[in-house]
C-alpha cells in the first residue's frame, strides 16, 4: 500500500474515469444490457468503497485490480440477496469460481479491431435501435461518468429532462433486450457519428466546466482526445469526420496552457499569453485539418476546427482573420439549427462589422435567455460602445447564471469596470 494520502484524490479520479468503462463493460457483459442500471449502481459502490478505504489505508499498488474484485464481490453479494438468485446459488458459486479465474490484467482478445475498452463500449451504447440522443446522453453518463447536470449543459436543457432520457434509454434497453456486445467491424461506421457527438461534448466539459471549482478540467479534454486519436487512426473508423473532430479539439486544447492566470482567473482570447499556447498540438491539429479534407464530407466538425485554425494561427488578436470566422460560421448555421451556433456567428459579425452590429445580431438569437455566454456577449458589445450601464446590466444577469467560482468573480471584475467608468450623477 503507498502511504501518499495526497494522491489519493487523483488516483479516486482517474480510476473512475478510466477504470469504469471497463468495469460497467464486464458486469453488463456476463448480466446482460437489461441490468445496466444495476451495473452501474454496482461500479458507483465500488468507487464509494474507495473512497471509504484509501484515505486511511492508502492507495493499493494496483488500483484497477482492487475496484475490479470490488466490483465483482458487491455484484455477487448483491445478486445472492435476490430470490430469485439464491435459487441458483449453486450456479452463482460455479460462475464466481469460473469468474474469479479470469486474469484481473488480461484484455479481451475478441473483437479485435477496437480493443480500448471505452471505445468499445461506446460503442455499444449508440445503438441504433435508441434514439441518437439518448445514445449519446447514455455514453456520457455510463463511459464519461458526467452527471445528468454536466449533461444538460451540454445539450442546454434541463437536468430532469436529461434524467427522464436515461431513465427511457434504459427502459428501451431492456424492452429490445438489446445485445450489449460491440457490433461487427464493418458496422462501426454506422454507430460512429453517435460516439463523435459524445466525444465532442465530453471535450467541452473539460474546456469550460459546467460545475466545480474549476474552469478547465485538462483530464476530460484529453481522454476525448485519446480516444478520437483511436478513431481517426483506425481502419473502418478513420473518416473525413474522425479527423476533423480530432483537428478541433487538437488546436482547441493547444489554448489551454493560457486560458486563466496564475489563480485560475479567466481570460479572454485578447487577455491570453499566445506564447503559452502549445504549437506541436497546433501543428498535430493542422495535420489532422488536412487529413479530413480527403473526399467530400463536410461535418460541423470541419467547419468549427476551421474556425479553431483561424484562432491558433493568428499572430495576434488583432489579426485574427474575423472575415474567415464569420464566413465559416455562415456555413456552419446552413448545418445546424443549433442556437449556440447563431450565437457565436452574431459574435463574429461583431468582430467584423462592429459591436453595433454585434448587438443586434444577438438580439435575434432565440431560446438562450438562460445561457450565460449571451449575456456576456451582450455586455461586451455594450462596454465597447460605452454603454457602461447596459453593459453591467447584462453582466449582472450573466453573474445571476454562473455556476464556476472563476466566472462570478470574472463578472464581478466587469460589473466593478463598468461602474467605474460611469458618469458620477449631480449631488445639487
Amino acid at each position: 500500500m503507498s502511504d501518499a494520502p495526497s494522491s489519493t484524490q487523483f488516483a479516486t479520479e482517474h480510476f473512475f474515469r478510466h477504470e469504469s468503462a471497463r468495469l460497467v463493460a464486464t458486469l453488463a457483459g456476463q448480466f446482460g444490457a437489461q441490468r445496466l442500471q444495476w451495473v452501474e449502481d454496482v461500479v458507483q459502490e465500488a468507487l464509494v468503497r474507495a473512497l471509504q478505504t484509501w484515505p486511511y489505508r492508502g492507495v493499493p499498488d494496483n488500483p484497477a485490480a482492487w475496484l475490479t474484485q470490488t466490483a465483482r464481490h458487491l455484484a455477487l453479494d448483491q445478486l445472492r440477496r435476490e430470490q430469485r438468485w439464491n435459487e441458483r446459488e449453486e450456479g452463482i458459486s460455479a460462475e464466481q469460481a469460473r469468474w474469479m479465474a479470469v486474469p484481473l490484467e488480461t484484455a479481451p482478445d475478441d473483437d479485435a479491431h477496437l480493443r480500448d475498452d471505452t471505445l468499445r463500449l461506446m460503442f455499444v451504447c449508440c445503438h441504433p435501435q435508441l434514439s441518437a440522443e439518448a445514445q449519446i446522453a447514455l455514453a456520457l453518463r455510463t463511459l464519461c461518468g458526467l452527471s445528468p447536470a454536466e449533461i444538460a449543459a451540454a445539450f442546454v436543457t434541463s437536468e430532469a429532462a436529461i434524467s427522464k432520457r436515461l431513465v427511457r434509454a434504459r427502459q428501451r434497453i431492456r424492452e429490445l433486450a438489446l445485445p450489449f456486445e460491440l457490433p461487427a467491424a464493418h458496422d462501426l461506421p454506422q454507430r460512429l457519428d453517435a460516439v463523435l457527438a459524445s466525444l465532442y461534448l465530453l471535450f467541452n466539459e473539460g474546456y469550460k466546466a459546467s460545475s466545480g471549482e474549476h474552469l478547465v478540467r485538462s483530464d476530460l479534454c484529453h481522454e476525448a482526445i485519446r480516444l478520437t486519436e483511436l478513431l481517426a487512426t483506425h481502419q473502418h473508423t478513420g473518416l473525413p469526420q474522425s479527423n476533423a473532430l480530432l483537428a478541433l479539439m487538437l488546436l482547441s486544447a493547444a489554448r489551454l496552457p493560457a486560458r486563466t492566470d496564475e489563480a485560475g482567473g479567466i481570460l479572454r482570447l485578447h487577455e491570453q499569453d499566445r506564447s503559452l499556447w502549445d504549437q506541436s498540438l497546433i501543428q498535430r491539429g493542422l495535420q489532422h485539418l488536412q487529413l479530413s479534407a480527403r473526399g467530400d464530407t463536410l461535418t460541423e466538425y470541419h467547419l468549427e476546427a476551421g474556425i479553431a485554425a483561424c484562432h491558433s494561427t493568428a499572430a495576434s488578436h488583432g489579426t485574427t482573420d474575423w472575415a474567415r470566422i464569420l464566413a465559416l460560421y455562415d456555413q456552419l448555421v446552413l448545418l445546424t439549427s443549433s442556437s449556440v451556433v447563431a450565437l457565436n456567428r452574431a459574435i463574429a459579425v461583431g468582430r467584423v462589422n462592429g459591436a453595433q452590429s454585434g448587438l443586434e445580431a444577438l438580439a435575434a438569437v432565440q431560446g438562450l435567455d438562460s445561457y450565460l455566454s449571451l449575456h456576456a456577449a451582450r455586455g461586451a458589445f455594450a462596454a465597447e460602445l460605452a454603454q457602461s450601464q447596459a453593459a453591467a446590466a447584462h453582466f449582472r444577469r450573466a453573474l445571476t447564471l454562473a455556476a464556476l467560482p472563476s466566472e462570478r468573480s470574472f463578472f464581478e471584475r466587469l460589473i466593478a469596470e463598468c461602474e467605474t467608468s460611469q458618469p458620477q450623477k449631480s449631488t445639487r
